[in-house]
């Protein structure tokens, strides 16, 4: 299948705990297994609150990751662009790139929980509003890292002789996955300023090529060469991986929700042994994927993590 990368993904709802304190040593030791284990990167999302999780933020636990881990890239899944203004994330991103010596992946969104926005007091206008915003936010973000004093005069941010130092290691800047899969005005905006696209976990292969067409438009629009944007996909909502059929039923039957039958589980749980995984995701490298987002239904236990990096990601 060609050289590939796989990123794990680490939300808060993997961790069932009411302590922040263990809930961040179980990351931390998850973190230092996939950089072991030899992930490309791992990622955090960017929530404030659901009902009473226990929720770290995601930008300073990065920073206190970046100062524990040697190799593994370390991203956002994504940044809530409404959450913070973005010459302040622009300092935030370019200070944790630099502690963490160039290993920053910087995931952005425009957002998509009202009420989450609601009870921070942050504004949640319509999506085509949303993704202007983004769009801007990414605008005066590039500009921060890459010009000596940034000038930015837009609807939504400004900027006056603004001074970014030091400058993120990474040359030019960090690379950006614009996530979200709107196809009228996000893919608009990961036509102009991804460098990877990121559009969640899509029901099927067709709905996937669909909108590779559409961000082809979009590129062409706005003079983009397509081909400059990393393609990336989830190749299933989350994924069991066992070495045998034995042992894969007795997960499927720990982790299949009660009522829920196993051919509804499957629609979204990449469910199978090594070569079968392998299978699922050569679908997807076909079609010049190069990047695969990896979710693991077996959380905070880390063999799913441990048995795809010696088979499946060696295989690819």
């Amino acid at each position: 299948m060609g050289k590939l990368k796989f990123g794990v993904f680490l939300p808060f709802y993997a961790f069932q705990t009411q302590n922040p304190k263990p809930y961040y040593n179980q990351l931390k030791k998850i973190v230092l297994t996939c950089e072991q284990s030899g992930y490309d990167s791992v990622w955090l999302d960017d929530h404030l609150m659901y009902n009473n999780a226990q929720i770290l933020e995601c930008w300073t636990t990065l920073a206190a990751l970046a100062a524990s881990t040697k190799k593994i890239r370390l991203g956002t899944m994504v940044t809530c662009n409404a959450h913070r203004n973005p010459a302040l994330l622009a300092k935030q991103a370019a200070t944790i790139d630099v502690i963490s010596n160039g290993r920053l992946e910087f995931g952005i969104g425009a957002g998509v929980q009202e009420d989450e926005h609601t009870a921070y007091g942050f504004d949640f206008p319509k999506s085509s509003v949303r993704a202007a915003q983004l769009g801007e936010a990414l605008e005066v973000t590039t500009q921060l890292w890459t010009q000596r004093k940034a000038n930015y005069s837009g609807k939504h941010y400004q900027l006056k002789d603004a001074v970014c130092e030091p400058k993120p290691k990474q040359k030019p800047h960090p690379p950006i996955t614009v996530g979200g899969a709107g196809e009228k005005y996000t893919l608009k905006v990961t036509a102009k300023h991804a460098d990877r696209f990121d559009w969640g976990f899509l029901a099927s292969i067709e709905d996937y090529k669909r909108k590779l067409a559409v961000l082809e438009r979009h590129c062409r629009a706005v003079g983009r060469d397509f081909g400059d944007i990393e393609r990336s996909c989830w190749p299933s909502g989350q994924i069991l991986v066992t070495e045998d059929q034995k042992a894969l039923d007795l997960k499927i039957a720990k982790y299949k929700p009660v009522g829920s039958s196993l051919e509804d589980f499957k629609k979204y749980t990449l469910a199978g042994t090594p070569d079968e995984c392998v299978k699922a995701l050569r679908v997807y490298a076909d079609l010049g994927v190069t990047y695969f987002m990896l979710y693991f239904a077996d959380l905070p236990n880390t063999d799913g993590i441990e048995l795809f990096s010696k088979t499946v990601a060696k295989l690819g």
